[in-house]
């Protein structure tokens, strides 16, 4: 996303000296102290997960089209290749923690089905809170005393901050109690997705690559995600279309190409059918008003990728 609307950064995971196990504790302190340019309120596109938590105050940020306001248990998950934007964090304290994708593989299921955005009741933040600063410890003392060093140990103290700190979900249906077997297809499609949702459109074309039915792997999304293969794939390519017609100046035309879709017409239906309204319009009401427009329980820190 070079040239553009709103140029996005794109942020690398770049860990500090000494500190290279894959994950990372900063605090929302720390990163207005990195930050001196306030670079934080512009766009940007990390290829790494910022988990946080806030601990104190209150602020605002941004993420894929989605305003959200801050407080006293936010958590907040920012995924690689969100485009977001710290707009207010200047009252905010707590941890952020920053993580290589695959560091967490056994969490795709959950991390697809979390918002990225939502509150903890403050028992559940005291824990959360505990969860992050035994991790915090822990990293701290692999960077101080390299022999001590345990990725492993990091990944579930990791893991554990993350499952205490998931939103509840609905009781499991009979799809959710088959359990692993539809975790482990799910993200294998999740993953098949992301690498080619800009060439194939119908879930048929995953199945055939990955050797399972359509059936199949409709069960195991909407086992992850509540939703089903085809509404998933559809709001995959819905999304990287919002993020190309807000934040880069290309035509329609060629955004459409950009995507696979053979012409203009085909992506301009497709677009009205799943956001309700023609690209072109999107992106006007969009730049016209300033930004997102919603507002709820959603962004990322620029961790040390240095600029």
């Amino acid at each position: 996303m070079e040239n553009g609307l709103n140029t996005v950064r794109q942020l690398r995971y770049l860990p500090a000296l000494g500190a290279a196990y894959g994950v990372e504790v900063l605090s929302f302190a720390g990163l207005r102290a990195m930050d001196t340019r306030h670079r934080r309120v512009q766009p940007q596109r990390p290829d790494f997960h910022v988990f946080a938590l806030v601990g104190s105050g209150t602020g605002t940020h941004e993420a894929d089209f989605h305003s959200y306001r801050l407080r006293e248990g936010g958590v907040v998950w920012i995924r690689p290749g969100m485009v977001h934007r710290w707009s207010d964090i200047d009252d905010c304290d707590g941890p952020l923690v920053l993580f290589q994708p695959g560091f967490l593989p056994g969490l795709t299921a959950s991390e697809a089905a979390a918002p990225a955005c939502w509150h903890l009741d403050r028992q559940r933040l005291s824990l959360a809170l505990l969860a992050a600063e035994h991790l915090d410890r822990e990293h701290s003392t692999a960077v101080r005393t390299p022999r001590l060093a345990s990725p492993a140990l990091l990944a579930h103290l990791l893991a554990a901050l993350v499952l205490r700190t998931l939103p509840d979900t609905p009781p499991a249906t009979d799809a959710r109690r088959s359990g692993s077997r539809h975790t482990d297809v799910f993200r294998t499609y999740r993953a098949t997705v992301e690498e080619h949702f800009t060439d194939w459109h119908q879930v048929a074309d995953y199945a055939r690559a990955l050797g399972y039915d359509v059936r199949t792997l409709t069960r195991a999304t909407r086992a992850a995600t509540g939703a089903g293969a085809k509404t998933f794939l559809d709001q995959r390519i819905l999304l990287e279309a919002k993020r190309l017609l807000a934040h880069t100046d290309l035509p329609v035309s060629s955004c459409a190409r950009r995507l696979g879709f053979r012409d203009t017409g085909n992506f301009t239906t497709f677009f009205r059918r799943q956001a309700g309204t023609p690209p072109a319009a999107w992106r006007t009401a969009y730049t016209g008003s300033g930004g997102p427009g919603e507002t709820g329980p959603r962004s990322t820190a620029p961790p040390r990728p240095r600029s």
